[in-house]
């Protein structure tokens, strides 16, 4: 039977839709995003995001207060739980660790940082090779592992994340350069520190002073990243070009095997 195009529409189920549809554009979302994408109060949107996690659409993550989409409502996404990720990583990372002579640490997204949630570091006998710990918090900018997830995620997702750690007062052309720098990793299929950018995001210092270099790709679950896995050498143990030629497919096939299992075996 088609719509009477005469009968009205309910105007709160349509706002609710339009919040709903903006968590699951964005994947996760605050509060004041939502608000400033919709221009609901943020009063009325707490409602509507109770409602809509009463109804098993979306959830609040403790760690952020991030809302995202219910997992079980949310078409080609079959993990979203870190824990689950890492257990099934974590051993692909340790037959990585005899083929690399360098650390590596699988990191996921939040809100405005990438979080480690597994490291082979442990597994190498050197303070050069220490990472991590989990927990530990990446950026997305300035770290090799940060730019392979947002070079790789969907262009709303990566709109949304650079919304979100723009500054105040961005440097002109500052954001088409770091567009640039996402396009350019996305054309080679690895990201690396390089080059630098002016935005004050977290890690930025540490990344200037810590003498280390990092590559990183995405692991891809269903057409779309969930994590990103990395490598990490002393910089005057080995140029980027040098490590690439000699690791990048190790790595690569290493995020494919991770991004397989986590298909083969939803959570």
């Amino acid at each position: 039977m088609m719509l009477d195009r005469k009968v009205k529409t309910v105007r709160a189920l349509e706002r609710g839709l339009d919040v709903l549809i903006e968590v699951q554009t964005r994947k996760a979302a605050s509060l004041h995003e939502l608000h400033l994408a919709t221009a609901l109060p943020k009063a009325t949107l707490l409602r509507m995001l109770v409602t809509l996690g009463q109804k098993g659409l979306i959830w609040q993550r403790l760690a952020d207060g991030a809302y995202l989409p219910h997992v079980d409502r949310v078409e080609r996404t079959p993990v979203t739980s870190v824990a689950h990720i890492a257990e099934i990583a974590s051993p692909h990372m340790k037959a990585l660790s005899t083929r690399i002579a360098w650390p590596s640490v699988l990191a996921a997204p939040r809100l405005d940082h990438m979080e480690i949630i597994e490291t082979n570091s442990p597994l190498f006998r050197l303070d050069s090779a220490t990472l991590g710990p989990v927990g530990v918090k990446l950026s997305y900018i300035h770290t090799a592992t940060g730019r392979a997830y947002l070079a790789g995620c969907g262009e709303a997702e990566r709109d949304s994340i650079i919304d979100r750690l723009r500054p105040r007062n961005p440097p002109e052309g500052s954001e088409d350069d770091l567009r640039e720098i996402l396009r350019q990793v996305r054309l080679r299929g690895y990201a690396t520190r390089d080059p630098l950018h002016p935005w004050p995001d977290r890690s930025k210092q540490l990344v200037l002073r810590d003498g280390r270099r990092s590559m990183a790709v995405p692991i891809m679950v269903a057409g779309a990243p969930i994590a990103t896995i990395n490598v990490t050498w002393p910089g005057r143990r080995g140029t980027d070009e040098g490590v690439v030629q000699r690791h990048l497919d190790a790595l690569r096939t290493t995020a494919l095997v991770i991004g397989h299992a986590l298909e083969m075996n939803p959570q």
